[in-house]
């Protein structure tokens, strides 16, 4: 780290590296198996012989061919080419929550007695696990006020989902599934909190911030009716502005007969200090990655935790863990229940790893996390407003929760640099900056958490990077629009992404579409 800059020289390893099924060779292996003695054959059979024809490929799945040397040094120089929040102060990864993970949870979560597990075994011979599902169920009760937890949903997104259609369940089974036909969100809660309902049929209405960043109490009374099935809401959303008025939303949403879901997929600034059941509301979730230990790793491994109050428990997907005094079971008489969202039974190292999390804490450790979270936010805060040409659209003068949605729309004024230009820039010196969820409603957006894991001097090192770009983008900003120099993040041409014609998200998909 220089004492000039305050910021480290950063030179990532870069890699003209093919994707693993162009390194392909026919006939290349990586492990050879062994062939079966004709005595185990005898005993077992062959393997292959009792799987139903209906069952058998007809040809072999398309698979990369390599040998295990080549397949290591492939995988060796991608994870070169990637940072995290092991390596680097990862704070731009803005409601991400890119809080370090205790290496002991780690440990546990990797453990043969934990990873051999098969989660089609018998749940007699899967007691711990199952006590653990179940006493994590009791602490996120006591975190939420809700009545019952399930851990099947893979990801924030499909717990979601999940609530969706219980939404929808319910009011189907009330006989206004028909009627019941909107559901509100707003515009700086999750995308997901749109975009679920609308896979699922509704008509979506977001309700936009008023001059404060504050969702308007008067824009919900003018588009909630008796089509209202229910209401989708992040709070603090993800301006880092805690709405006070949660729980005349809730209660104007039920009177019209809707169900309010609330979305806690952070909650990195508000564990035991707010709870959804004071708040009024029917169904929330929790993403145990982020919030409690495992980091959101850009997609997962994500676990979310949705809790329902006891109105809504038999809505919920089956199968639930139970306790009966002696055994820990699986219990599947729900009958209204909407059944399954995913053949299994959720993330299960991001759950041990959350229980983990939540046990070397306790209570008073979750609510000194959340406080260290939003004093680190608050510094930080005062730290990047100092900075020429940065600025925090809305509720000036405030505190904010865990996480700020800032704004280089003077700097973009003065110097034409954007802040696609900054984060570029930023990646020489080690660091990530998101901008924010589109559409940019925040112009030229930038957004910042630093969780509870951060150090004062960590946050400063990132202060020192933020400070180094803008003086260069004032003095000479070639340097940072031709950034980035010293890293394998590269500018990239918008075009493509808003055409999904031109998308290829698989190997197979791209050769379709380049027919080859």
């Amino acid at each position: 780290m220089t004492k000039k800059t305050g910021v480290r020289n950063f030179h990532q390893a870069k890699w003209d590296e093919p994707i693993i099924y162009e390194l392909s060779n026919k006939g290349e292996r990586g492990i050879l198996f062994p062939k079966i003695e004709k005595e185990i054959e005898e005993i077992v059979g062959d393997g292959f012989s009792t799987i139903p024809e209906s069952m058998r490929r007809k040809e072999p799945p398309h698979l990369p061919e390599i040998s295990q040397m080549r397949v290591l040094k492939h995988y060796l120089r991608m994870s070169q080419q990637t940072l995290g929040a092991d390596l680097n102060v990862d704070i731009g990864q803005g409601t991400c929550t890119m809080k370090y993970s205790p290496k002991i949870n780690e440990k546990f979560a990797t453990s043969p007695k934990f990873t051999t597990l098969h989660p089609s075994q018998d749940e007699s011979t899967a007691q711990g696990t199952l006590e653990i599902m179940y006493k994590l169920d009791l602490f996120l009760r006591e975190i939420s006020g809700m009545d019952k937890f399930t851990v099947q949903p893979a990801s924030g997104s499909q717990a979601i989902f999940t609530i969706v259609s219980i939404i929808q369940a319910y009011h189907e089974s009330r006989g206004e599934g028909e009627k019941r036909d909107e559901i509100i969100t707003t515009m700086f809660s999750h995308p997901s909190d749109a975009a679920a309902p609308d896979i699922k049929g509704y008509k979506v209405i977001s309700i936009y911030p008023n001059e404060d960043g504050l969702p308007d109490v008067k824009a919900l009374k003018k588009v909630v009716s008796e089509r209202t099935a229910g209401l989708l809401i992040t709070n603090p959303e993800d301006t880092g502005i805690f709405n006070p008025h949660i729980k005349e939303f809730t209660r104007i949403v039920h009177e019209a007969g809707g169900i309010c879901g609330y979305d806690q997929a952070n909650a990195n600034g508000i564990l035991g200090i707010t709870r959804a059941k004071e708040a009024g509301f029917d169904l929330c979730f929790f993403n145990l990655h982020k919030t409690f230990s495992s980091p959101h790793g850009c997609g997962g491994p994500a676990s979310g935790a949705l809790g329902a109050t006891k109105e809504f428990i038999d809505y919920l997907p089956v199968p639930l863990v139970e306790f009966d005094g002696k055994k820990y079971y699986f219990e599947h008489n729900l009958p209204k229940s909407i059944g399954k969202v995913r053949g299994f039974h959720g993330v299960i190292p991001a759950v041990l790893k959350a229980y983990s999390w939540i046990m070397s804490l306790g209570r008073e450790g979750l609510v000194e996390a959340s406080r260290i979270a939003v004093l680190n936010n608050n510094y930080l805060l005062k730290k990047v407003l100092e900075i020429r040409g940065a600025s925090a659209p809305y509720a000036k003068g405030r505190h904010r929760i865990e996480q700020v949605r800032y704004s280089w729309e003077q700097l973009y004024k003065d110097t034409g640099i954007t802040t696609e230009d900054v984060t570029c820039r930023m990646a020489d010196f080690g660091f990530h900056m998101w901008s924010s969820h589109h559409p940019f409603i925040v112009p030229q957006p930038f957004t910042l958490e630093p969780t509870e894991s951060y150090s004062k001097e960590e946050i400063d090192e990132y202060i020192a990077g933020l400070k180094q770009v803008v003086k260069e983008a004032y003095e000479n900003p070639e340097i940072v629009k031709n950034a980035p120099h010293r890293s394998v993040v590269h500018k990239y041409d918008h075009e493509p992404l808003d055409d999904p014609k031109r998308w290829a998200i698989t190997w197979r998909a791209y050769l379709k579409k380049n027919k080859k």
